[in-house]
């Protein structure tokens, strides 16, 4: 369900040099009430603050990093803090390290069978006319031609139309916090390991047919089309700490955005959840816990760190001390 939600999971090639995205921040059109309960929602959860904390057990020291996976100037400044944790550590996690990132992305755009459909009907008579209208719409502000989106698998078309015009312009759109701190990695020649496997991601991906990707699409073709609002916004709640604020507003946004009434829309987004967050939380925490008896860095993006099925729970269930630190 609503696999095209979480666009930065792919970091497409940008086609031309632009300035960098300048949005505002969209919380200043929510009414006093709406960011009341908004607030209240995201204190309820477990580790709703911090984008850095420690997991203590026994020997082992694990550094929780929450990462944002496209380009903000204020990383930089960000990075060089985080450059002692990094040099400290013994090795550095990330969902997938460089070489299988890389490997990822040239198996999804480089495989016709992966990125495109090869055989059958079209998005365009798998959509709805209206819907596939919005898409196209959406393409045309990002220069893709429609034909080409039409062929596209509905996961990967919707990856590029969750992110704004601007940064698929942007030639530093790729330098995320993981990058930087990949590249930190590497300045002190530490070993840099998957939580994944890119077979695993592909699957997640994959593993509904067609039809119904094709089907949520349409449902949610209203709010297909990212602007640099969205991505101001969600940037700006990062860089704040407030994790759990970030997921309440991700949720909010797209709800209103979709058009769906919440009795539609909850179920919807409680999938999404389910697959695209918490199921791969439990996941990592296969490998996570078999770090043992010494100091390692685990950097993930920022929301799989909070909630009763983040990290950063799972890890204090596990008997893990949990204490937030410098980010």
């Amino acid at each position: 369900m609503l696999r095209f939600l979480p666009a930065l999971l792919l970091v497409l090639t940008p086609f031309t040099a632009q300035a960098a995205c300048e949005g505002r921040d969209l919380r200043d059109d929510l009414s006093p009430e709406m960011r009341t309960e908004m607030e209240q929602a995201a204190a309820a959860i477990p580790f709703p603050e911090g984008n850095h904390w420690t997991a203590t057990r026994d020997d082992t020291v694990l550094h929780l990093i929450g990462t944002l996976h496209v380009n903000d100037a204020r990383m930089e400044a960000t990075a060089a803090r985080l450059e002692p944790v990094i040099a400290g550590a013994d090795a550095v996690w990330f969902e997938l390290n460089t070489p299988d990132l890389a490997a990822f992305e040239r198996e999804v755009m480089g495989n016709p069978k992966v990125a495109l459909i090869t055989e059958g009907p079209t998005l365009i008579e798998l959509m709805s006319e209206e819907g596939w209208n919005r898409v196209a719409r959406a393409l045309a502000e990002r220069n893709v031609p429609a034909w080409i989106g039409a062929k596209m698998q509905p996961w990967v078309l919707g990856s590029i139309l969750s992110l704004p015009p601007c940064l698929l312009r942007d030639p530093k759109a790729k330098q995320g916090m993981d990058r930087r701190l990949a590249a930190l990695a590497d300045s002190h020649g530490l070993p840099q390991h998957s939580l994944e496997t890119g077979a695993e991601l592909l699957a997640l991906f994959t593993a509904t047919p067609i039809e119904q990707q094709a089907r949520e699409m349409d449902m949610f073709s209203a709010m297909l089309g990212a602007d640099a609002d969205q991505l101001a916004t969600l940037s700006a709640i990062y860089f704040e700490e407030q994790n759990g604020a970030f997921m309440e507003f991700s949720r909010h946004d797209a709800m209103t955005r979709s058009g769906l009434t919440p009795e539609a829309f909850d179920p919807l987004w409680d999938s999404f959840m389910l697959e695209l967050v918490e199921g791969r939380n439990r996941n990592w925490m296969r490998h996570i816990l078999e770090i043992r008896d010494q100091t390692a860095v685990i950097a993930v993006g920022a929301a799989h760190l909070p909630g009763d099925q983040g990290l950063l729970n799972l890890l204090s269930e596990a008997g893990y001390s949990l204490s937030r630190a410098e980010f």
